[in-house]
């Protein structure tokens, strides 16, 4: 049964009030329910786009217009896309979910600000018959579709890189700086790092970062330096680049000369200039359009109805919900050496954008022309 003929079915079942407030959702509708949804043909669909922050530059740079782009494409521009940001308020967020089910989108793409928190949400839309796919990160309720990276592999790949950074050096003490409880894929990058680092570093300090904030990064890099000593710290994980930044700034207002090699994901625009620089040393790029494309497809094929056989390479389970349809896009260590052969061939930056002026120099050195 398709998006269209399950809420047929539950305009039905609903009192004759809900019929009435769900017939005047929407200014493109006009009519009784069982009208309105016969009207709807084709690829004429709503998918609704919810997203966490904006903090983070790849949600609103890269992860929306790429979805965006896509769902235009596999519906020959029929197709309108709602958009919603979170700015990491949970509360939010659920509202928001709440003005997409009134909106009476065909799907939704959601990428939950608190993955647990989210679950009462998921489970309104399923109600309402609007099928859910979870992006980036796995929520809680009955998801019907995820797609994001292998997470724990991303953990495995910046904890491999620390220890190169590192150098062979015996059980150095490092300081861990992972992300927010509220994200189960921060949890899923600890294990992944820890799978590596384990038995050959010292966690001098570790923390889980509120909310991901590079300021409360800072505050716990201070925390950490008046613990152990600036001169103690040999590296530190930390799980974005979001969090190095702040992390970063925190040594350097600690006056260290040489400052110890940090880690990161996301490949930010900042972290690749700070790696370009020298004082980041790796980031973990993601290939976004790849992620954004999967999640549009998926959202398009549930809207109509369709399978997704010919989509989902994998499944996984969240608390309650068995053998969700997934999509797991592999990632990749970035550091100085490999730039052009990713986020500048893959034209996410260009040239122009990471070499300014403060960064020429290093460009330069760094063979970037």
């Amino acid at each position: 049964m398709n998006t269209r003929m399950r809420r047929a079915a539950v305009a039905v079942a609903a009192t004759t009030m809900a019929v009435s407030l769900a017939a005047c959702g929407s200014a493109k509708e006009s009519g009784d329910k069982t009208s309105t949804e016969s009207a709807k043909k084709g690829d004429d669909l709503k998918i609704g786009l919810l997203l966490p922050e904006n903090v983070t530059a790849r949600y609103e740079k890269f992860d929306k217009p790429i979805i965006e782009k896509k769902v235009s494409e596999l519906t020959g521009g029929k197709a309108e896309v709602v958009y919603a940001n979170a700015r990491q308020d949970a509360t939010l967020q659920a509202q928001q979910v709440d003005t997409m089910i009134t909106g009476k989108v065909d799907a939704l793409i959601v990428d939950a600000v608190d993955a647990k928190a989210i679950e009462n949400s998921v489970k309104k839309a399923k109600d309402a018959g609007i099928p859910v796919v979870a992006f980036d990160r796995l929520a809680e309720g009955p998801i019907d579709a995820y797609t994001s990276f292998d997470n724990e592999e991303v953990g495995r790949v910046q904890g491999k890189a620390l220890l190169e950074a590192l150098g062979g050096a015996a059980k150095p003490t490092i300081v861990m700086m992972n992300g927010s409880i509220t994200d189960p894929n921060a949890a899923l990058f600890k294990k992944g790092a820890k799978s590596v680092l384990d038995g050959k570093v010292t966690y001098g300090k570790e923390y889980d970062t509120k909310e991901w904030k590079p300021e409360n990064a800072n505050a716990n890099m201070e925390g950490a330096i008046t613990a152990l000593g600036k001169d103690k710290i040999a590296g530190v994980y930390s799980a974005n680049d979001g969090m190095a930044g702040g992390i970063i700034q925190a040594l350097k207002s600690a006056g260290l000369s040489k400052l110890p090699p940090v880690t990161g994901q996301d490949a930010e625009l900042a972290g690749v200039q700070r790696i370009v620089s020298g004082e980041q040393f790796m980031s973990v790029y993601k290939p976004y359009p790849q992620e954004g494309v999967v999640a549009a497809e998926m959202a398009v094929a549930l809207a109509k109805g369709e399978k997704l056989d010919t989509i989902a390479t994998s499944k996984v389970d969240n608390a309650g919900t068995k053998g969700i349809a997934t999509v797991l896009v592999p990632v990749v260590s970035l550091t100085k050496e490999n730039i052009k052969e990713t986020v500048i061939k893959d034209g996410i930056y260009t040239l122009d954008e990471i070499c300014t002026a403060k960064y020429k120099a290093a460009c330069t050195a760094a063979g970037l022309k």
